[in-house]
């Protein structure tokens, strides 16, 4: 077993520590739960943190360890993450891992609490004055050996966990916000469970597509195409390739520099040279000698008819529900999404279950907006 007595955790890399967690984890009455899993096109867990009673344990997933028993004995225990849908999506990927218990997510508390800073680092100081650095941020958890340095960053991820969903708990408490919370969480941790898988084409359609032209789009998906591609071939994240607002400038600049160099063109990253900047110049090329036909269309939005068809209905809903979520001192996303209030709006529900079913929201998201529903769309029709 390595233990880092002098930094307060264990790295478990062997058979032995990992019975001796297992049994611990057996013993435990929760467990605080964070991953590491970036770097990588298919994405893997590269690392994986816990803290429970007060003992902190960092599992390396890659150290060809069967982690059969370990994924059974923390399927049987309340958990307690931070943002946890990345972590049980990435442990469902990669070890078939689904948890049986409850989970208690410190991000959705404070979301309901109403705090404008929702990260670990900022609930941490708000709550213990204590600071955790950012320099870890980035690294490449894949790589190993993992640094001393890292692995006291990443012990940080669950360190604080058990003593912040204690007092965030009781704070919800006092607000009457308990099964809220615990709705939110048992919505997430179901969602985990599911496959959300994308459309291979229209994945290509990033955030900001919105905003293109049809001839701006070529561009994007050519430019989107060729990152995959590469990203797929050397294993690596997309954004490590070219991230998305490097793209659209590229877009951007390939538009209105037909026939110009790229070496004449917007900075790129230091890795792509050689072949990798030869097939995206051919890639640029591809576009510019594209016939217009082939340019992709604007991706239709039933959402836009709806705007013109009820948007008196709509504006009224979400001021309504914008002073709720005033009241109640909580994000009006937090309440209810926009595209839930238009959907709302279009259909025009008045039960719980109807505005459940209609705008995909939970029970107390229904309940609290109902009003507002009843008020904006039935009460009073609005000409």
């Amino acid at each position: 077993m390595d233990t880092r007595e002098s930094e307060g955790y264990v790295y478990v890399r062997e058979r032995a520590a990992m019975d001796k967690l297992i049994q611990r984890i057996g013993a435990a009455e929760r467990v605080a739960l964070d991953t590491d899993s970036l770097h990588n096109y298919f994405e893997k867990v590269c690392l994986i943190q816990l803290s429970l009673g007060g003992e902190h344990y960092l599992v390396d997933p890659l150290c060809d360890l069967d982690l059969t028993g370990f994924s059974e004995a923390l399927a049987e225990k309340p958990l307690i993450l931070h943002g946890g849908d990345y972590d049980l999506r990435m442990m469902r990927a990669s070890m078939g891992f689904r948890t049986r218990r409850e989970v208690f997510d410190t991000m959705i508390a404070a979301q309901l609490l109403g705090f404008e800073q929702i990260g670990l680092a900022a609930l941490t100081e708000r709550f213990f004055a204590i600071t955790i650095g950012k320099e870890g941020q980035k690294s490449d958890w894949s790589h190993r050996p993992l640094s001393d340095k890292q692995l006291r960053y990443a012990v940080n991820d669950t360190r604080f966990l058990e003593r912040l969903a204690d007092r965030m708990h009781g704070e919800l408490d006092e607000r009457e916000r308990v099964d809220w919370h615990r709705e939110s969480c048992r919505a997430m941790v179901e969602s985990t469970g599911r496959d959300h898988a994308r459309d291979p084409e229209e994945a290509w359609r990033i955030k900001g597509a919105g905003r293109l032209t049809r001839r701006q789009l070529a561009y994007l998906r050519e430019l989107w195409r060729w990152r995959d591609q590469h990203a797929r071939s050397a294993n690596l994240p997309a954004f490590r390739v070219l991230d998305n607002q490097e793209i659209l400038g590229l877009v951007q600049w390939a538009e209105s520099h037909p026939g110009v160099p790229l070496y004449q063109g917007p900075k790129l990253p230091r890795n792509i040279v050689g072949a990798q900047l030869t097939t995206l110049e051919e890639a640029i090329a591809r576009v510019a000698d594209m016939d217009e036909t082939e340019w992709p269309e604007p991706r239709k939005r039933d959402h836009d008819a709806l705007r013109n068809d009820c948007i008196e209905e709509i504006n009224s809903l979400r001021a309504e529900c914008a002073q709720i979520a005033q009241e109640l001192e909580i994000a009006a996303s937090t309440l209810a999404p926009r595209a839930a209030l238009e959907a709302i709006a279009r259909s025009r529900p008045r039960t719980v279950d109807e505005i459940m079913k209609t705008g995909d929201l939970l029970c107390w998201q229904a309940e609290l907006v109902q009003g507002a529903v009843e008020k904006c769309l039935h009460s009073t029709r609005l000409s």
